[in-house]
């Protein structure tokens, strides 16, 4: 299997540092390297990675504000100078967080959790459920039987997804990339990083600062959508 990688980093040692070290992993195919979130943007769009190799202190915009201009997120390894952020790289859902200089062991490791992760979402693909399809869901004591289209809202938390339904919600133990691939895309939309809207439930569309929208559901909830997906919602609303 054959993993498609990219490398976003604003020094031009560093990226090398990290083609070097996957010179032993022949199995991940470097599609292209950014030294700028905008670059890296413009190449997740056009080779859609499975994996990045992210820096995160860069100029003018950083790792994390790369994610938040995100709608699908591909796996992601930090490679990082700093280790103050690890926290906040685990609260994104990172894979790992590798200090540089990178050190071959630790390498090592990172890739093997990423094998295991990529392996498994390849073993997930299938078609999407229907809207009208049923889950079960057992959150704590609680247990619902719900039909997909019933959902409203699901919010990242974590390493969990929340689930909106009716005046009730619930916890399930699925990422939102996961849940993205396994949701019928003609009715669920990925807003933002952390959350995913059905879009029969949408009552209002406003415009947002920088050509952004915000979106009204009729629970009353408000979405802001990321600039990158206001922009994809637009051409699939024809707005």
């Amino acid at each position: 299997m054959i993993y498609k990688t990219l490398i976003v980093d604003d020094e031009r040692l560093a990226r090398e540092e990290v083609r070097r070290a996957l010179k032993g992993y022949p199995e991940f195919c470097i599609v292209g390297e950014a030294n700028n979130v905008e670059v890296a943007i413009g190449l997740i769009e056009t080779e859609q990675p499975d994996i990045l190799f992210l820096d995160i202190y860069m100029p003018e915009k950083s790792g994390f504000d790369l994610l938040d201009e995100l709608g699908t997120v591909p796996e992601v390894i930090f490679t990082t100078a700093y280790d103050q952020y690890a926290v906040k790289a685990f609260e994104v859902n990172a894979l790992d967080y590798l200090v540089k200089p990178l050190r071959e062991e630790r390498f090592a490791k990172a890739i093997k959790k990423v094998k295991i992760e990529l392996k498994k979402k390849a073993g997930e693909k299938e078609a999407p459920f229907a809207s009208h399809q049923k889950i079960f869901i057992k959150d704590g004591e609680k247990v619902h039987f719900i039909a997909l289209g019933d959902i409203s809202l699901i919010e990242s938390m974590d390493n969990y997804a929340q689930l909106h339904f009716g005046n009730e919600k619930a916890m399930i133990k699925r990422s939102l990339n996961l849940l993205e691939k396994k949701l019928d895309p003609h009715v669920f939309f990925r807003a933002n990083r952390g959350q995913i809207i059905n879009t029969e439930y949408i009552r209002d569309i406003q415009p947002y600062f920088n050509n952004r929208l915000r979106i009204v559901l009729t629970t009353g909830k408000t979405i802001e959508v990321s600039s990158r997906q206001s922009v994809l919602f637009k051409k699939l609303k024809s707005l």
